[in-house]
């Protein structure tokens, strides 16, 4: 059952930001992606279509570029179920008993709010990597975040587990030459939530 206090900071808990887009991708298009992360979605082929027609003023290098991201984005999109499944069963290997009574995530509706964050987290980085942004996140929303996770007493070390799970998998399923280009929208949410359990 959620605290008080939880349910008054999960709508604060928003943790991309799109401030970043303004210098490169118009207003409208950067109001369609809002409307998708309000909607708790991942962006649809009409979103990510009209990201690509901004594209068209763009060097040739850039312009390349930018189209492979958004084919990144769409492959992570069309396989989340199964990265997510993959980055479940790491945290399950790496933490044996985590499900079990007395474990971290027990009963079993904390499991299944722990495997939803990682789908909602493979979706934010997908924004990220659609807009070329390795910097997609909100300081406030992850402030907010960091204060949720420590009322709900969410294991961290696990989280953070499960983002390399989920970036293991999901650079596994790209092209040769895409990984290294991707792999810092990952480790971008990997250090933020790092620093949660530093704190």
């Amino acid at each position: 059952m959620l605290t008080e206090r939880a349910k008054q900071l999960i709508p604060k808990a928003r943790i991309v930001s799109f401030a970043h887009w303004e210098a490169t991708i118009p207003e409208a298009t950067i109001a369609m992606f809002q409307a998708a992360d309000d909607e708790g979605r991942y962006p649809s082929d009409t979103d990510l279509d009209q990201l690509v027609a901004t594209f068209e003023t763009f060097p040739d290098a850039e312009k390349s570029a930018a189209l492979a991201r958004v084919g990144v984005a769409r492959l992570l999109r069309d396989r989340a179920d199964t990265i997510v499944t993959d980055a479940r069963e790491t945290v399950l290997a790496q933490y044996p008993g985590i499900t079990d009574p007395g474990g971290d995530l027990y009963p079993p509706e904390r499991a299944k709010a722990c495997w939803r964050d990682f789908w909602h987290f493979l979706r934010c980085i997908t924004y990220g990597i659609a807009g070329g942004q390795t910097e997609y996140t909100s300081e406030e929303g992850l402030h907010y975040m960091e204060l949720l996770y420590q009322e709900l007493n969410v294991p961290l070390q696990a989280m953070v587990c499960g983002l390399e799970g989920l970036k293991a998998a999901s650079l596994k399923r790209l092209p040769a030459s895409d990984p290294e280009d991707i792999a810092p929208y990952f480790d971008h949410l990997i250090t933020q939530m790092r620093r949660f359990s530093n704190s």
